[in-house]
């Protein structure tokens, strides 16, 4: 807005400066008497709009003009109401003439004419820089239609740096470090790739930024550069979506990631984009926590032998649409800080009853973990067990933390 305002100002006041002159050296007497003559009678007049009063409309014209022309109101409307405002100063010569008042309009419309033919030239030369800048940060980073929002100006893109509200969403492959030991390296640089191109595809074709993509992992924003504020269900969904199929696949798949899993971390808040100013080539950068963190969650996907994690404020935005469940607290980036983390399971309209008992009792089992009451949490998590056939690691971690514990307390005296 500061910008906008600066530049109207510019053109506002260039432009009636120039038209003034115009008008005060009466280099424009014969056009003014020309024109004048279609809407209003000098002769016949009694009274005249004074020169200051002139100048003044010049200013005002131009200004107002300038912005109409710089604002985010869209351009047909703008034109419109240029059109609307060029109409308007004839009509009004032509009323004060009914009244035996004559006004000059046509140092007013010269200025509309010159502010405007300014003001668009600006714009056009902005969309150009703009449109260079949109290519460089965001081709083959989102979807045509996401890209197509923000080029044609539908979705606007400041690439001054500001806070976004996202969710962050970092994709890898789970246990890739004890198969590139126990692969060629041809053949894990080829699974990897794999991994990264059908990755990076899916995340981008439902709507994300696709921020990196290597040999870490995939790092992708929901909610940016478009905001949108379903950005955390959509980032769930989608990384649930990613699993099934991901699952699938390896199912019916022979190829050399058929015994891979993907692992994701998500984490919800905000970060700071916008370019980089002072740099030979336009560079888009990005921080914040949620980044960090959607890594971190992660690579813990490994400790719990859980398939994604999403942090407290994911997961307070997407607990009515997703089933998840609570896995443990974890430090946050700040060692002050203790970070509870979730697990989520399934879509509340995929999930059947059955699904929903075992979660919750799982989080009994949890809760009692917690408050030390290691039998009854036992029970719980007993209870949470599936069909033989159903792998559940983060089950079998809590069991594995409560078997010594169990053992302790029969083998500890009776108080």
């Amino acid at each position: 807005m500061k910008r906008l305002s600066i530049t109207t100002l510019v053109i506002g006041v260039a432009v009636a400066f120039a038209v003034g002159a115009l008008h005060a050296s009466k280099s424009l007497a014969g056009i003014e008497n020309a024109g004048a003559r279609f809407v209003s009678d000098y002769a016949s007049a009694t009274r005249i709009v004074g020169e200051k009063w002139q100048y003044v409309f010049i200013l005002l014209v131009a200004l107002i003009v300038a912005w109409l022309s710089l604002s985010i109101v869209p351009r047909w409307r703008s034109r419109l109401l240029v059109g609307l405002l060029l109409v308007e100063l004839f009509a009004l010569s032509w009323v004060c003439s009914l009244y035996r008042v004559f006004f000059q309009p046509i140092p007013s419309v010269l200025a509309l004419v010159l502010a405007f033919a300014a003001a668009e030239s600006w714009s056009a030369f902005l969309r150009r820089d703009r449109s260079h800048l949109v290519r460089t940060f965001f081709a083959d980073r989102l979807s045509r239609k996401e890209f197509r929002r923000v080029s044609d100006g539908t979705a606007p893109f400041d690439p001054q740096p500001k806070p976004y509200a996202v969710s962050v969403v970092v994709c890898d492959i789970a246990n890739k470090l004890a198969f590139a030991k126990d692969s060629e390296p041809a053949a894990f640089a080829e699974a990897t790739a794999k991994f990264i191109r059908e990755t990076t595809a899916h995340l981008i074709e439902q709507g994300a930024y696709l921020h990196a993509a290597d040999g870490e992992g995939v790092v992708a924003f929901f909610g940016f550069p478009v905001p949108n504020t379903e950005h955390a269900q959509t980032a769930v969904r989608v990384v649930l979506d990613m699993m099934k199929n991901f699952r699938r696949r390896r199912e019916d798949s022979r190829d050399v990631s058929g015994d891979w899993d993907i692992r994701a971390g998500v984490s919800s808040g905000a970060i700071i984009a916008g370019a980089l100013k002072d740099s030979q080539r336009p560079v888009l950068l990005a921080s914040g926590e949620p980044i960090d963190l959607a890594r971190r969650f992660c690579a813990l996907n490994h400790f719990y032998g859980s398939n994604a994690l999403i942090d407290t404020p994911t997961f307070d935005r997407v607990s009515d649409t997703v089933v998840a469940r609570p896995i443990d607290f974890v430090n946050g980036l700040n060692s002050h800080d203790r970070l509870e983390i979730y697990e989520p399971l399934w879509l509340t309209a995929e999930a059947k009853p059955e699904h929903i008992a075992r979660r919750d009792s799982f989080w009994s089992g949890v809760v009692l973990y917690r408050e030390k009451r290691w039998a009854e949490a036992y029970s719980e998590f007993q209870k949470a067990r599936g069909s033989e056939e159903d792998d559940d690691p983060p089950l079998q971690f809590y069991l594995r933390r409560l078997e010594p514990l169990l053992l302790q307390l029969t083998e500890s005296p009776a108080e």
